[in-house]
Order: C-alpha cells, then sequence, then structure tokens
C-alpha cells in the first residue's frame, strides 16, 4: 500500500506517533501493509535502539471493544516474553510487544475519538501470500506450533472473547439457514451445487463443538486467523521468526487454528481461482506443515486432539465457503466483493477444496497417524 498521506494528515499521525515515542523522535510515518480492517502506518525515530514501529488505528465496527484486545494482547505477549527469558529458544522467535505511551497507557484517542495503538516492528523480514517454496511448508507449521506452545500454560479465561461466535460452525449455519428462509434465490448450476453442498453437510457443522461441550477437546487460546501471510520470514535465513496480527486471538479450538492454517496453505491454486477444475488439497504441503506444526506442539496435544485434525481442516474449509455463500445471498454484506458473484465463486473455492479433502481423507489421516 503506497498512497499518499496529504500534509494535513501526516501532521496529526505524527502528533499521534510522538506520543507513544519513548526511544526518540519521529522522523516519519507512512501507509503501511494491505490489511482489510485496521489502518496501520510504519513509523522511522531517529533512535539507534528501534528504528521503526508500527502504528495502528483499529476498526472499532468489526472490534467493538478495543480496550479488550489491549489487555488481551498486553497479557499474553507479558506471558509469552517471560517464558521466553525462562527458557531461551536456540533460534530467533519475536514477539510484537504493545508500546506504551508517555503517560504508560496502552492506547490513546485523537480529536475524532479514533482508538490507537503502537506495537513493535519485526525488523529484518517478510511475509508471503501463497507457499512459493515448499521449505516454507514446514516453517509455516513450526511458527503455528510454537505460536500455540508458549501460550499453552496460559488459562483461557485470562482473555476475553473479542468476537464471540467467531470460528462456531453451528452458528453459522444457522445465519445461513435464516438468509436462505428469507431470500428468493435465483437459480444457475453454480447457485444449486452450493445447495446441495450445503444441506449434504449439515449434521457434519457440529462435529467440533460437540467434542468441545462434552469435554473430548479442552478449551484453549487460539490465534483464530492463522493465515500463512500472518507468519513472518527472517530475510536472511528464511526461517520464521513470528506470528502477527493478534487481534482475534481469544479462547476456543486449537483445531480451528490447524485447520485454517492447512486450509489457506495446501491450495495451490488460490482462494480467488475460477479455474474451479484445478482446485485440489496438496497433501505433500500438508504434511510438511503438519511436520513443522507437531516438532513443537506434541509436547501439549492428547490422544483426542490427533483423532480430530482431519475434521478440523475439513469442517473449516467448509465453514468458509458457507460464509462466503450466505454472504453472496444476503447482498454481498460482509466481505468486500469486486461484482456481485464474487462470493459465489469464492464460496465454490472452498467447496471443490473439501471435496478434495474428502476425497483424500484416508491418506490425510494416515498422515497425521503417522506422525503422531
Amino acid at each position: 500500500m503506497t498512497e499518499e498521506i496529504n500534509t494535513q494528515d501526516t501532521r496529526n499521525l505524527m502528533a499521534i506517533a510522538n506520543q507513544f515515542a519513548q526511544l526518540g523522535k519521529v522522523t516519519g510515518v507512512k501507509a503501511f501493509g494491505s490489511g482489510n480492517i485496521n489502518d496501520t502506518f510504519l513509523v522511522t525515530l531517529d533512535c539507534s535502539k528501534e528504528q521503526h514501529f508500527v502504528l495502528q488505528r483499529i476498526n472499532t465496527q468489526v472490534f467493538r471493544q478495543p480496550q479488550l484486545i489491549m489487555q488481551n494482547m498486553r497479557t499474553f505477549t507479558e506471558h509469552v516474553h517471560k517464558r521466553l527469558q525462562d527458557i531461551p529458544l536456540n533460534r530467533r522467535w519475536e514477539v510484537p510487544r504493545v508500546l506504551l505511551t508517555k503517560d504508560t497507557q496502552d492506547h490513546c484517542k485523537d480529536a475524532d475519538g479514533s482508538f490507537w495503538r503502537a506495537i513493535s516492528f519485526i525488523e529484518g523480514s517478510q511475509s508471503f501470500d501463497s507457499i512459493g517454496d515448499r521449505s516454507h511448508a514446514k516453517e509455516i507449521g513450526y511458527a503455528l506450533g510454537m505460536f500455540h506452545n508458549l501460550i499453552s500454560d496460559l488459562p483461557p479465561e485470562k482473555l476475553a472473547d473479542t468476537l464471540e461466535g467467531f470460528h462456531i460452525t453451528p452458528l453459522y449455519l444457522q445465519h445461513y439457514q435464516e438468509v436462505l428462509a428469507k431470500t428468493s434465490v435465483s437459480k444457475s448450476t453454480e447457485v444449486n451445487y452450493c445447495l446441495q453442498f450445503v444441506s449434504d453437510r449439515q449434521v457434519f457443522a457440529h462435529i467440533l463443538e460437540n467434542a468441545k461441550s462434552e469435554g473430548i477437546l479442552p478449551l484453549r487460546l487460539m490465534h483464530g486467523d492463522p493465515k500463512i501471510n500472518n507468519v513472518m520470514f527472517d530475510t536472511v535465513t528464511q526461517q520464521a521468526v513470528s506470528v502477527i496480527d493478534l487481534d482475534t486471538v481469544k479462547p476456543g479450538l486449537v483445531h480451528y487454528d490447524i485447520g485454517d492454517c492447512l486450509r489457506s496453505g495446501c491450495n495451490p491454486a488460490g482462494e480467488e481461482t475460477e479455474n474451479w477444475e484445478s482446485i485440489y488439497f496438496d497433501t505433500d504441503l500438508c504434511q510438511e506443515i503438519l511436520q513443522g506444526y507437531l516438532a513443537v506442539a506434541k509436547a501439549f496435544l492428547t490422544e483426542n486432539d490427533y483423532a480430530y485434525i482431519y475434521n478440523a481442516i475439513r469442517l473449516i474449509t467448509f465453514e468458509l465457503g458457507l460464509r462466503f455463500f450466505a454472504d453472496y445471498l444476503a447482498g454481498n454484506v460482509y466481505f468486500k466483493v469486486k461484482h456481485p458473484e464474487h462470493n459465489l465463486a469464492r464460496a465454490i473455492v472452498q467447496f471443490k477444496l473439501t471435496e478434495s479433502i474428502e476425497s483424500q481423507e484416508t491418506q490425510i489421516r494416515k498422515i497425521i497417524q503417522d506422525m503422531k
């Protein structure tokens, strides 16, 4: 994102940034990253110790209680920093730090009432939108495993649920049924395919939530959005060094994270393709990512956790397709679209990917079994 910021805005941004600049003077602020939710800027300081930090305006339409997000972030980043001090790793691993204002607050508000926060910048790192280099697959798994491992001893009740209902598949199914009941659907081959697809899998939507309520799967802390572009790689060693975008960290099932990481990582055709015949779930990438993940996650996973990994991969892919399709039927109100059929096309990608996962169930379960 390289859009120009006008002079007045720059002055305002510099003033806000200066409130967080404990170590030096702000010399520049520029738009940064391509996130869909918050406005993000990179701040430059005249300080040899810390040359940059990240400044963000939190989207309070999505996150209604930004104070809770900051509280969560401080709780778990402080927990992880302490763990890393007690048991240092033998490789680079960084956790973004929450930076405080000069009057020791974790946020500030501007004249418009906008909510601003600052986070430390992971120097010498980069992220990728897809797995171009197969060696990255194992590192992506390692990153998610390390993230889960470092917070596995933090009681989930210490963190607030900042997005209630997020990743609860039965609730998305209920929403879909409500939309369907009040929409006159114009039928087409694609729409009929999606209607039938969802109808055939309704019972399956409850599989993880049932396991949670029956105490088979424990409530833990999860990242909530472990897409591969939230993993930062060291620009020199090409090893994973951090997991970012921590606003959705909350109590939940680690299975939603595992499933989402594999869903986004093992689809070489990408989420926006319209060549539906080319969509498949790459089990080689799945094996690499899981190998990296389990190398670190073995420390806290139970026998039951392993039993539900395949279901998680299938479910989260189905869930995203369901959300896209429901949004298409509702008139594209949640996800940004480039054309009216965009969410329908996105839904079909996820449903085709789900079919590919289902057709390889035996092989995927064997991969999981062999790694235990």
